[in-house]
């Protein structure tokens, strides 16, 4: 057994050099800890940082890069739409309304014009409910604007959520300055009910656009003629209608920047002005245009009538002085009028004129020199012709009547009898009156080119009835209108040339230039001498006491002219029923300066007799308009030729 092993004795060697002093201990404020106790295992070491470092980097880079392709997508590759989108939302696109030219008389004086008025207009996008916070905003505009713009609130919330997404819709056009204002209060209160935070409230996106509204100064003065102006501003008829191109002018432009429903004052503005309208000028004299209005409407009021015409022309120029229609409407109240006066029936009916007619047959007998005014025409009680029997409006024994006679008595067989004379067979004669009443304007359109103007009827003699030969030379088988029938009378006053009527004098455009309208055309249609032999004929049926237009004289004036009474083929049946009582004449005789020509449609009470309802128009009328232009008397006699013979 070993011993036990001793332990080993330590060598002496050197000595040690002794132990470094302990440092003193340096003050502190902490609270002297104790020492850490292991707790047996391995000791406690912290992890790594780099592992989290590039995970949190990664997804850093990958957020930049998702930032980074979006900012392409934006301001590279989509950048047009975005901005097209912002620009729509932004920009507010207004139309700048061009002025609308005035009408005026021949003297200046306004017979339609413009004055200031509103286009109430909406944002909708300004009244969702994501705008405003809150349902049913349009409905709740729409009650607030109804009693102020008198619309109904159905009417204007239909118009606000028709497109939710529209910037613009126009809610009431062509409103007072009043009615902007009662608005204005109405958004003042609206804003001071409004959170401060958003800006918004019910009426932030209503506004108004500067427009225009029509005005006829003189009420229902030539409203047939003048027609009027629809809701969008447009010429809806009349003289309105026809010249709306030279009268609305060219509307402008402009587009400015908005935010919540206003204009921001630095913000882009573009602006393309509007080019004001023409004013134009036209012949027609406002006072004769009065006196021939009342007239007229007296008169179908008296004789209970559908309808009655007058038209006054120059003579010399074709220029028309006055068209008055009754009854006749309001233009400024286009709600109220009846639509049945709203047209200008002195251009747009369409009937037969009666004997007022006889003169272009008259007419053509004298410049064919087949008769002379003084030729005897033996007139029977009845005339059969194509197995009809015609008679006078009258029965009479046999008349031994001169041609004069013959349209002063105003005899349909007597006229029957002279047509006949144009032609060796009836066949001849009727393309010979064929062709000047053709020359005197029958059938074809005035030159006026008026909206809706009839050119009558005139079919050629080859498609005429059995009968038309005999009825077209005192009036019936043919229709025209009231300018027509006047033009008539103004060609044999003016020496036998035919003058085109005329409305329009000229025109002023935005520079203030005047530019005269061009010069009527001129047409020979009978010579002087046959034009002077009808005027002294025309004379006879005013002044002789055998004459049936006794009651259109005027003292101390010539007086030129012819009664007319047609039956009436009724619009409505294609029949003939009642009357068109008619009186067409000029004045001086001697030195004409006027025609007037009265028609009226349909009188049930009272006479139907052309001289005896037009006759007293027809004087009212034209002593009115030559007092009005200064005509004085001529002081001459009439020839006073013979009527009849022994």
């Amino acid at each position: 057994m070993t011993a036990p092993r001793q332990p080993r004795r330590p060598v002496p060697g050197p000595a040690r050099p002794a132990a470094r002093p302990a440092r003193p201990a340096r003050p502190s404020s902490r609270t002297p800890q104790p020492p850490r106790q292991r707790t047996g295992g391995r000791p406690l070491r912290l992890g790594s940082p780099k592992p989290r470092l590039r995970l949190i980097g990664a997804g850093l880079t990958l957020a930049m890069l998702a930032f980074t392709v979006r900012l392409l997508q934006v301001q590279a590759l989509d950048a047009g739409s975005y901005a097209a989108r912002a620009n729509l939302n932004r920009y507010i696109p207004v139309t700048l309304a061009a002025e609308r030219g005035n009408i005026t008389d021949r003297d200046g004086v306004d017979l339609a014009t413009t004055v200031d008025a509103y286009d109430i207009t909406a944002d909708p996008g300004l009244l969702t409910p994501e705008r405003l916070k809150t349902q049913g905003g349009p409905r709740e505009v729409a009650e607030l604007l109804a009693p102020v713009l008198r619309e109904s609130a159905d009417g204007l919330e239909q118009k606000l959520t028709a497109n939710p997404k529209s910037r613009y819709v126009v809610l009431a056009r062509q409103q007072s300055p009043q009615v902007w204002n009662q608005i204005k209060e109405l958004k003042k209160k609206a804003a001071a009910k409004a959170p401060r935070k958003s800006g918004l409230h019910l009426l932030s996106g209503i506004g108004r656009e500067p427009h225009s509204k029509r005005v006829y100064p003189n009420g229902d003065l030539a409203a047939g003629l003048l027609g009027f102006v629809n809701a969008d501003g447009q010429g809806g008829g009349g003289l309105e209608g026809q010249l709306n191109k030279a009268l609305a002018g060219k509307n402008g432009k402009r587009v400015y920047a908005q935010s919540g429903g206003r204009q921001v004052p630095t913000g882009d503005v573009k602006e393309q002005a509007a080019v004001p309208g023409s004013d134009v000028e036209l012949t027609i004299d406002r006072d004769i245009q009065w006196a021939a209005q009342n007239a007229i409407a007296e008169q179908v009021r008296k004789s209970q009538a559908d309808r009655g015409y007058v038209v006054v022309q120059d003579t010399r120029t074709g220029e028309i002085l006055a068209m008055a229609n009754a009854p006749g409407y309001n233009p400024n109240d286009l709600a109220h009028a009846d639509r049945s006066a709203m047209g200008n029936p002195a251009l747009m009916d369409a009937y037969e004129p009666g004997s007022t007619s006889k003169v272009m047959t008259m007419a053509a007998v004298l410049e064919e020199g087949v008769a002379t005014p003084d030729t005897h025409v033996e007139v029977p009680n009845r005339l059969v012709r194509a197995e009809h029997s015609f008679a006078d409006d009258i029965d009479h024994p046999t008349w031994h009547l001169t041609l004069n006679g013959v349209l002063a008595k105003s005899s349909n067989l007597g006229t029957i009898l002279a047509s006949e004379q144009l032609g060796k067979t009836r066949e001849q004669a009727n393309d010979v009156l064929y062709s000047y009443l053709r020359k005197f304007g029958l059938g074809r359109p005035t030159g006026l080119g008026f909206p809706g103007e009839t050119p009558g009827i005139l079919v050629p003699p080859a498609k005429w009835s059995a009968t038309q030969p005999y009825t077209v030379p005192f009036g019936q088988g043919l229709s025209l209108n009231a300018v027509q029938a006047a033009s008539v009378y103004s060609t044999i006053a003016n020496g036998g040339e035919r003058v085109q009527p005329s409305l329009v004098r000229g025109s002023k455009g935005p520079d203030g230039r005047f530019e005269p309208a061009t010069a009527a055309p001129r047409t020979r249609v009978i010579s002087e001498k046959t034009a002077k032999e009808l005027t002294a004929m025309l004379e006879s049926v005013v002044d002789d006491r055998e004459g049936t237009g006794v009651k259109a004289a005027i003292p101390g004036y010539r007086v030129a002219g012819k009664t007319g009474t047609a039956n009436r083929v009724d619009p409505r049946t294609g029949r003939y029923h009642g009357y068109t009582a008619s009186f067409a004449g000029f004045a001086p005789a001697d030195q004409p300066r006027l025609t007037v020509y009265c028609a009226i449609q349909n009188p049930t009470s009272g006479s139907y007799f052309g001289g005896q309802i037009c006759g007293p128009v027809y004087r009212q009328v034209m002593e009115f308009a030559l007092k009005t232009l200064q005509v004085p008397p001529t002081g001459g006699r009439p020839p006073r030729l013979p009527v009849s013979y022994d």
